[in-house]
């Protein structure tokens, strides 16, 4: 029997510490499943066709992650991709208390599948999607917080948005 871990997010953009869990995730489990949300209430800057594309070319490299879109409850997409583990990272201990909840809805919801959580590498630990794209906004230079390709779709991005 395989083991499949479900690691959903919105990744606008995809970070740096969202490719240190993947990474480190992957030995770990047959397949990892980058799950990008489609539907959600935050206002994100990319579609979700840039978002997996952008995940695509970041992380071509493992063999065992898979990268799809899911709308609604993640839940529903963990079951419909076999999934028995449901990873969520962890950047510090503010964090936690809502990813605990969220591990208990998510337990009610689907009682065949646990959540590990892996705590981000010290290094990633300040980075959030929301505050790279502030820097990047103002003119702060993202270059450690994302790869190299999202910063510069993200600039242009940007760019094009201001004209």
């Amino acid at each position: 029997m395989s083991t499949i871990a479900i690691y959903p997010g919105t990744f606008d953009p995809i970070t740096l510490g969202h490719v240190d869990i993947v990474v480190r995730a992957s030995p770990m489990f047959d397949q990892v499943i980058l799950a990008v949300a489609g539907s959600t209430s935050k206002n994100t800057i990319f579609s979700v066709e840039e978002r997996i594309e952008l995940a695509s070319k970041v992380l071509e490299k493992i063999q065992n992650v898979k990268i799809i879109q899911f709308n609604g409850l993640m839940v529903d997409c963990a079951k419909e991709n076999n999934a028995s583990v449901i990873l969520r990272g962890l950047r510090a201990v503010s964090d936690f208390e809502y990813e605990f909840q969220l591990a208990g809805m998510n337990r009610k919801l689907m009682p065949e599948a646990d959540t590990i959580f892996l705590p981000t590498s010290e290094k990633y630990t300040y980075i959030s999607s929301s505050l790279v794209r502030e820097i990047a906004k103002f003119g702060g230079d993202i270059t450690d917080f994302v790869p190299k390709v999202v910063k510069n779709v993200l600039i242009d991005k940007l760019a094009a948005s201001s004209r």
